[in-house]
């Protein structure tokens, strides 16, 4: 498919035209013309390099009564990603070499976004013995980021032997955060609202001592590691201690850690309620101004999909996630752009370029380069609309952005020169032409 993009804005803010041709950036210029290209006028578009999300619950295998790779990947597109990391807390779990190149074939098959599997650390997520991490490195899914989301990895000894480990192939560790004996019956963020409310708190200290023992582990070892959804205040203070330090840390926050607030947790309305917990303004203006600096590296979604029954209940018997991957984008828009903190190059970098970066995901290094892989999203940031469930395109709708004004909208994502979106309408596999 051939395909002449005219008169998009890229990132550094130059106007050009691209044309798209065998699945990558053939030329680049003004006044492109090419015969029986599809012309899609891009004028008052921002464009962006695909989108790569480093943290994606897809389900697949063994919870599909959430979501599916397949219905991930449609919702992943439909924000404008091109790639997205699929994280290993599935049934069975990500550990062998045998499912994560099953999780890899189901991406691949479906065509609309790349799928990266992320092995899990601990057999099992069990945190009792390593995981195959070699067998997973050398796998045709070529594993580079290993975590046990959903569970901290908290034997430091097995982290230690983790990080050890993944530096024989330049593989990183991605860690959730979370204490688990300072967090046992946490139900949101511990201090006023939750004393109010009457809820268990989760303290943020769960949090950041996990951090500081970790980027000490990693600075002796010389290893990645990377932060998974960074939330608190004093997170970030250790982050940028560990920077400075030139220990080899990177980190994410979610969009919803940069926007909302544990405030929301007054309605007892299980949409809000996420691991790690929502948080006080003092954290988000905290992240806010990590991301902006550059102690926080990138944004990542934790798109956690649940069943209605898993939300639609009361809220200490409810289970913590909320999908993302189609609101991501008008979130930072939101909360990063239009308040001056991060320009569009910014938002390619902390959504682009940085995570491909870590994942070690090739094809990204260079976007809208001529011969450069032709992933790209183009998007209307002077679009608004109220967000609602025809917004979302995955088997879930626990977003905690639902009835809530948004600014943007998603015209178009190309996935390796391949339209999975285009004219802001998903479609069918059909049509992707790999599924």
């Amino acid at each position: 498919m051939t395909i002449l993009i005219t008169g998009a804005t890229l990132p550094d803010g130059t106007r050009t035209d691209l044309l798209l041709d065998k699945g990558v950036i053939a030329e680049r210029g003004t006044n492109l013309s090419a015969a029986k290209a599809r012309v899609v006028d891009a004028a008052g578009l921002q464009a962006l390099p695909g989108l790569v999300d480093l943290h994606t619950h897809l389900r697949e295998p063994g919870f599909e009564q959430s979501e599916t790779v397949l219905t991930g990947s449609r919702a992943a597109a439909a924000g404008g990603f091109t790639a997205v990391h699929a994280m290993a807390n599935t049934s069975p779990v990500q550990d062998t070499a045998g499912v994560v190149e099953q999780v890899a074939s189901l991406g691949q098959q479906h065509g609309y976004v790349t799928v990266r599997p992320v092995g899990a650390v601990t057999a099992g997520l069990a945190g009792e013995r390593l995981s195959e991490i070699g067998a997973m490195a050398q796998s045709r899914a070529a594993v580079r980021v290993f975590s046990d989301d959903g569970k901290c990895v908290h034997d430091a000894l097995l982290m230690r032997r983790a990080l050890e480990y993944v530096t024989t192939f330049d593989g990183v560790i991605a860690q959730h955060a979370q204490e688990p004996r300072l967090t046992e019956g946490a139900q949101m963020n511990e201090g006023a609202v939750s004393a109010e409310l009457g809820l268990a708190g989760w303290p943020a200290v769960a949090e950041e001592a996990i951090i500081a023992r970790d980027v000490l582990l990693a600075e002796a070892v010389g290893a990645r590691l990377h932060v998974c959804h960074v939330s608190t205040a004093g997170s970030v203070d250790i982050l940028r201690w560990a920077k400075a330090r030139g220990i080899r840390v990177t980190a994410e926050v979610t969009p919803h850690h940069l926007l909302l607030t544990d405030e929301l947790a007054r309605g007892y309305d299980a949409r809000f309620k996420v691991n790690p917990p929502l948080r006080r303004d003092a954290d988000v203006e905290a992240v806010r101004e990590a991301l902006s600096d550059g102690t926080i590296d990138i944004v990542a979604t934790d798109h956690a999909p649940h069943p209605l029954e898993s939300k639609e209940c009361a809220w200490q018997e409810a289970s913590f996630g909320m999908v993302g991957l189609e609101s991501a984008l008008s979130v930072v828009q939101q909360a990063m752009v239009d308040a001056g903190r991060l320009s569009w190059a910014d938002v390619a970098r902390v959504l682009s370029r940085v995570p491909a970066e870590i994942g070690r995901l090739k094809g990204y290094a260079a976007p809208f380069e001529v011969g450069s892989p032709a992933h790209l999203t183009l998007y209307d940031p002077a679009a608004s609309s109220v967000f609602d469930v025809d917004h979302l395109h995955g088997m879930s709708v626990n977003s905690p952005y639902l009835g809530r004004e948004l600014p943007g909208r998603v015209v178009a994502t190309i996935h390796g020169g391949v339209p999975t979106v285009l004219d802001g309408s998903l479609r069918e596999a059909e049509e992707v032409g790999r599924g």
